[in-house]
């Protein structure tokens, strides 16, 4: 790897040009996110030029494409944690297990597994393979779900199809925003539209099936008088195996050309860039010798099959993470988004995955508890997500919000609304507080999983969405812990979860970097 010290040397290389190309007022090539000197010289200009070759052919036909499955990884990891809440209460029901709450703490062991594995993974072994098998195998372990006998074995489906779940932001928003011209990297705001929409598909689908065909509380409850849960899940296991063939079958995936490039792979990224311009009805004038003139004197880029084993036992010796500590602002950077991803991590399921529940005991409380009741506040608050992942996607672009601002103001109002819902008299209420919570948090989350791979280098990019997972997971694997010990009757959940966001919300203004009009390297 070059030193810092060869940066002036390759600071004005030749710009590659797409003929037929956008004009944009973006340049992608040299106004980046992470400031120059804070990464590797070499990599650094060769993305940039990268950068500049992608930006000039264009969001063409391929990226439309790739936003469309992409979107699949989006709804997917929303979809299924909706599963596990709605079928918390009619689980509970036939099964009537000791604490209940295990079965979330299953969903989010899964969930940390999958985000360390296909997270880490997609650095060292590619992003294509992690693509496709996260939907597959969140796909088959879902519909298998249905036939479970006990408690014990659909925690273990649970923990299984969330393995897959757990891999779809990490993998996914890295190959999107690397084939991402700088100009249209809003999309990956937009994309939480998907995220939306899966939670009002789910309710949709849970309302008749789960509203009809599910005990009561407090009643003799037989597998034959609650099969609407079983029924769920063949459904919603069916949709993602269809959205896993579409993906496998109908759409092909190239690597990421920076991830080529920073594997050492300069040719191929070459390939790639040419081949995503001719499916664009473009061409590009992006040359190997482009990429070459990067290199200082006397540099040797090694690509056999020992230096390849090499590099991979660098990478289990956590070299990739060390990279995205190396510099002061690198560090703050890297260690706040782990910690906002942290807190988040354990105050939104500490609330929403609970949420059908507490919907159904405290509208008891004011007597309209019902089943059916429950599903359709369930329905009512999930359209709400979808004008939130709009609105942050236009937040996003405004100079007087961007990212941090749109981030850091939804976070905290989503702590308020937490905060507010507890003053509650009625159902009414209740609810609408639940659609303002559930309307900011999209907004939130629109934002977060944008942000957060814009802020780590291509080579890094899925150790770095790993990493903010991992502590996004291990904080969830506490709270159904902490919903066994704390009664979810009271609001004391509640409080805690709204504490947890107002201080996520507060950390987000002491990010370094601020992303907006900027290409990610």
């Amino acid at each position: 790897m070059a030193d810092p010290e060869n940066d002036s040397k390759v600071a004005d290389l030749g710009k590659p040009r797409a003929q037929g190309g956008d004009e944009t007022s973006v340049e992608s090539g040299d106004n980046t996110i992470i400031p120059r000197g804070e990464i590797d010289s070499v990599y650094e200009e060769k993305a940039r030029i990268l950068n500049r070759a992608i930006q000039d052919i264009g969001m063409g036909w391929y990226q439309w494409q790739l936003f469309i499955v992409v979107g699949f990884g989006w709804a997917s990891d929303n979809l299924w944690p909706i599963v596990t809440s709605l079928i918390f209460t009619p689980i509970a029901n036939e099964f009537h297990p000791s604490r209940p709450p295990l079965l979330t703490l299953d969903q989010n062991i899964g969930l940390l597994a999958g985000a360390m594995f296909w997270g880490f993974g997609c650095d060292i072994f590619g992003r294509k393979w992690a693509f496709n098998l996260t939907l597959g195998t969140t796909a088959v372990f879902g519909m298998i779900a249905a036939s479970a006998p006990s408690f014990a074995a659909i925690g273990v489906f649970s923990a299984l199809w969330s393995f897959g779940v757990g891999g779809n932001l990490p993998v996914d928003s890295a190959i999107f925003l690397e084939f991402l011209p700088a100009s249209h990297q809003y999309l990956l705001t937009v994309l939480s539209v998907d995220w939306a929409i899966a939670q009002l598909i789910a309710t949709l689908v849970a309302w008749p099936l789960l509203g009809n065909l599910t005990c009561q509380e407090d009643t003799v409850c037989n597998r034959q008088d609650n099969m609407g849960w079983r029924y769920f899940t063949i459904a919603i296991g069916g949709l993602t195996l269809i959205m896993f063939l579409i993906r496998f079958l109908l759409f092909t995936i190239y690597e990421s050309p920076k991830y080529l490039m920073g594997k050492g792979r300069d040719e191929d990224a070459v390939r790639v860039v040419h081949e995503v311009a001719r499916r664009n009805g473009k061409t590009s004038n992006l040359t190997l010798d482009d990429l070459k003139a990067c290199e200082p004197e006397g540099y040797v880029q090694q690509f056999n099959v020992s230096a390849a084993m090499k590099r991979r036992l660098q990478d289990v010796k956590f070299d990739r993470v060390r990279t995205l500590f190396a510099t002061r602002r690198l560090a703050l950077s890297t260690g706040l988004i782990m910690v906002i991803w942290a807190f988040i991590g354990l105050g939104y399921p500490l609330y929403n995955a609970f949420l059908p529940y507490i919907q159904a005991t405290r509208g008891a409380d004011f007597g309209d508890g019902s089943t059916y009741l429950t599903y359709r506040n369930s329905l009512i608050i999930a359209t709400l997500g979808i004008p939130g992942a709009l609105v942050g996607g236009y937040l996003v672009e405004l100079p007087r919000f961007g990212r941090k601002g749109t981030l850091a103001l939804s976070t905290i109002l989503t702590g308020v609304f937490l905060y507010a819902s507890t003053t509650a008299l009625d159902s009414q209420s209740l609810l609408s507080w639940n659609c303002a919570f559930n309307f900011t948090s999209n907004v939130m989350y629109a934002v977060l999983y944008s942000f957060t791979p814009e802020l780590f280098p291509t080579p890094q990019r899925g150790t770095g969405n790993a990493l903010s997972a991992t502590c996004n997971r291990v904080f969830g694997i506490m709270a159904p812990i902490v919903a066994m010990f704390a009664d979810l009757k009271t609001s004391a959940p509640v409080y805690t979860s709204g504490a947890l966001f107002i201080a996520a919300g507060v950390l987000v203004l002491f990010l370094p970097f601020e992303s907006r009009g900027k290409a990610a390297l």
